[in-house]
């Protein structure tokens, strides 16, 4: 399901943060040790009145500034509010109506999104405090009394956030669609996969453009199977002041990825294996989406009888922490394997659907824990009464145990294998959820 974006803007120390993480929850400051994988958290799943939305923090505006640092997060701001459904512009009620805060209305004004006025550290409860009413000067509208460290008027901030959300970017999508996320870094050839699929394919429905992000949707029907194609073409940086407004390329990823079932992470094959791929990658497996790691460019590779097995090995290990996921060479240009890459597509979406009975997965198990016996400590030694799928997209599956602490990573994974062994589950992730039931008296 596509999710609106809220971007929360305002200068410099108005408490946009404060208020961003009071939203948004403590699930933000959860660090996920997956090995290999690196993430900016500079965005967080909210929902209200059982409305789903993404919030966005930004750094604070300063609209007429020479200093790079402050330009540069002038930028990010201007990316977010341009991909934002709404935008909550935050002030202080303790500074009252700045310079600033008139030029940051002013570009708001021009921007044509709803825009929702807050006015922060109104921490006292009761009558609104007469400075308040300065901020209608703000042309904004009425403004909304909020504490961000107290949660005051958050509610009232959240209505009005969704008040301005068509009902239609909350709806559930069309589920017999196989989305399919096109994500890497800028100039890999995701565009031009899109356009030679849809110049090769005669069965296009239609193009769809983005109303709300910077992506296009092209749908297509293939041998009976339709297929939604979101290019994040917005993932180009605009400048050399790449690494702050690359942050905001992560959120054009994020979103494409939330929408989609299958990611295909596109490598240029000609510049092999980066940093910033490892980023992309990292956010597929954090939202446990079927991957395909798609090595773009390689007719414009030099080759021998080696070169794709030793390009294959070299990625296997750059990517070994997403050792599931199958890697195919195309080229967007010849039209090379693309073909190949819908049948791919299809295969990971299966797989990532999978779910398996409780009683073949005891099995497993069973067979599982005589091959290698579970680990012990003090001679307290694991004992695992039993396993089931509890949810499908990406599989999940929750182990029942006597003692949570002997459960080591590496039976985990040990029971990973086993499972993959026997169903296979190429191109999805797995999860394990470990539960203690106590002894079974």
């Amino acid at each position: 399901m596509a999710k609106p974006v809220v971007a929360v803007v305002g200068r410099p120390n108005v408490g946009k943060s404060t208020l961003f993480n009071k939203i948004i929850g403590k699930r933000l400051s959860i660090v996920d040790d997956t090995p290999g994988v690196t993430r900016d958290r500079i965005y967080g799943d909210a929902e209200w009145l059982g409305k789903k939305m993404m919030f966005v923090d930004t750094g604070g505006i300063e609209p007429k500034t020479d200093d790079i640092i402050l330009s540069s997060m002038r930028s990010q701001a201007q990316l977010a509010m341009d991909t934002a459904s709404v935008i909550i512009f935050v002030t202080d009620i303790r500074a009252g109506v700045t310079a600033a805060d008139e030029e940051v209305a002013a570009m708001l004004r021009k921007c044509g999104k709803p825009v929702v006025l807050c006015v922060n550290k109104c921490d006292t409860i009761g009558d609104k405090p007469a400075e308040f009413y300065e901020f209608y000067n703000l042309g904004l509208g009425d403004p909304i009394a909020v504490s961000s460290i107290h949660g005051h008027g958050t509610g009232d901030l959240l209505d009005c956030v969704t008040a301005h959300i068509p009902e239609e970017e909350f709806a559930e999508e069309d589920e017999s669609i196989i989305n399919v996320a096109l994500i890497g870094k800028p100039n890999v050839g995701k565009s031009s996969l899109i356009n030679q699929i849809a110049g090769e394919e005669r069965s296009i429905v239609s193009d769809v453009a983005g109303t709300t992000r910077d992506a296009i949707d092209t749908l297509i029907e293939k041998n009976g199977v339709r297929y939604r194609f979101i290019d994040t073409a917005g993932l180009r940086r605009k400048s050399k002041v790449e690494e702050k407004i690359e942050k905001y390329s992560v959120i054009r990823a994020k979103m494409a990825i939330e929408r989609a079932d299958v990611c295909v992470i596109m490598i240029d094959a000609t510049d092999g294996f980066t940093e910033q791929d490892s980023k992309v990658a990292g956010l597929a497996l954090e939202e446990g989406k079927a991957c395909i790691i798609a090595v773009n460019k390689w007719d414009a590779v030099e080759k021998d009888g080696n070169t794709m097995d030793a390009m294959r090995k070299k990625l296997m290990n750059d990517f070994s922490f997403m050792s599931y996921a199958p890697i195919i060479f195309i080229s967007a240009k010849t039209g090379q394997r693309v073909d190949r890459l819908f049948d791919l597509i299809k295969y990971v979406n299966e797989q990532n659907s999978m779910r398996i009975s409780t009683g073949m997965l005891n099995d497993i198990l069973a067979d599982a824990t005589a091959r290698v016996q579970p680990p012990s400590d003090k001679g307290k030694r694991l004992k695992i009464y039993y396993m089931t799928q509890a949810s499908a997209k990406p599989p999940t599956f929750v182990c029942f145990c006597n003692k949570i602490d002997l459960f080591h990573f590496s039976y985990q994974r040990y029971l990973e294998n086993q499972i993959r062994a026997t169903f296979g589950l190429e191109g999805t992730p797995v999860r394990f959820v470990i539960r203690e039931r106590g002894d079974k008296k």
